[in-house]
């Protein structure tokens, strides 16, 4: 019965760890569907307005990132872009470790260690997602090299 519950709580701990790292990129645009739901909500738009706001928000948040580090040309603004979007998957990776830390390792600096290794996994692969949405408008070659591409082959 032990070996059971040991081998359930590592397949439960490796899903929650590949469920962080698949829905890291959305840490940004979570956090401003829940502070835009939060705030209809506290602005009297109710239960159902509230949902609405912070789905919409939440969508136009991902969206518009996407489209912005996607079309940019300028490296500092595709640079800004990753950052807003891999800082909160830091902090939510930091914090997701640091809970599973805590119910595992029981010496304060080991547990902050492991967080902070956690936060900067989670960060790296946030940014990482982001580098590697749909590429650039201006990398895809132009239509000249393709018909020189045809032509040799």
């Amino acid at each position: 019965m032990i070996v059971i519950g040991i081998l359930f709580g590592v397949v439960g701990i490796g899903f929650l760890c590949w469920l962080l790292f698949s829905l890291a990129v959305y840490a940004l645009p979570f956090f401003a569907a829940v502070s835009a739901g939060l705030w209809a909500y506290h602005g009297d738009a109710g239960p159902i307005g509230a949902i609405f706001v912070g789905i919409l928000a939440g969508g136009v948040t991902l969206v518009a990132g996407q489209y912005v580090f996607a079309f940019a040309r300028s490296t500092g603004i595709r640079l800004a872009v990753a950052l807003l979007f891999a800082a909160p998957a830091a902090l939510a990776g930091y914090h997701a470790t640091l809970g599973l830390a805590k119910l595992t390792i029981p010496s304060g600096a080991w547990q902050i260690a492991f967080s902070i290794i956690g936060a900067v996994a989670v960060g790296v692969t946030a940014w990482t997602r982001m580098a590697l949405s749909p590429g650039h408008p201006s990398r895809a070659s132009s239509g000249a090299e393709r018909s020189r591409d045809h032509a040799l082959v």
